[in-house]
């Protein structure tokens, strides 16, 4: 559903005086999740960074980002009012809840760099995610399984249904969530599981081996 120009300006209405470092975050997190939610991804409001902590939901927290509500499972496909309302006050962390139109496959930094850099080869990118705390996040269509090869690898993980991951420009200690490669650049089509994981594999094989492994993967396409 794509909201009309009326529902993205009503967002900016009646925002309560804050100091601008505050007032630009919270109005670059509330636009980020309009955004997101007009194209169909499922948005939620999560605990955000005080100092080394996340708060947000029942008061301080050791990890996070977490969704803020306890019941976010019933909130999937909120009106636009209530997005916005989410972030009319606190700087919530943006997230993704994953299992509905998008899933998200997890790794860590190094092997993140190694499977990028294979798609980057082949010219077919993948909208790609990365926090400070040295996690990348390959976006992709939902419904997929990861598969046992991989399953066995420590760090890498599939978020599905049940799960979400975070969303720039949400904040972290240290940083905030950045993207590698943004939807825009495939036009907002999400690659299948499998074409991922691929990828991923791909990228193993080029860290274990140190070989041209685009040239071998792009050849069996």
């Amino acid at each position: 559903m794509q909201w009309s120009a009326e529902r993205w300006q009503g967002a900016f209405r009646g925002v309560p005086a804050h100091p601008a470092g505050l007032t630009s975050s919270r109005i670059e997190l509330r636009v980020q999740a309009i955004g997101f939610a007009s194209r169909g991804w499922p948005v939620l409001p999560g605990t955000h960074p005080d100092g080394d902590r996340w708060i947000g939901r029942h008061g301080r927290q050791e990890r996070g980002p977490m969704p803020v509500h306890r019941d976010w499972q019933t909130r999937l496909g909120t009106n636009p009012d209530e997005v916005t309302a989410w972030w009319a006050e606190h700087p919530y962390s943006l997230l993704i809840a994953t299992g509905h139109t998008v899933d998200a496959l997890e790794v860590d930094a190094v092997l993140g760099r190694a499977a990028a850099s294979v798609l980057r080869a082949l010219g077919f990118p993948v909208p790609i995610v990365a926090t400070p705390a040295g996690r990348w996040y390959f976006l992709m269509a939902s419904g997929g399984e990861l598969a046992a090869d991989l399953a066995d690898v420590p760090g890498i993980r599939v978020h599905g249904q049940g799960s979400w991951v975070p969303m720039p420009p949400s904040a972290y200690p240290g940083g905030a969530v950045h993207w590698r490669v943004k939807p825009e650049v495939c036009a907002w089509q999400l690659p299948t599981p499998d074409f991922v994981q691929d990828a991923i594999r791909a990228g193993r094989e080029e860290l274990d081996n140190n070989a041209d492994v685009a040239e071998l993967v792009a050849a069996g396409k």
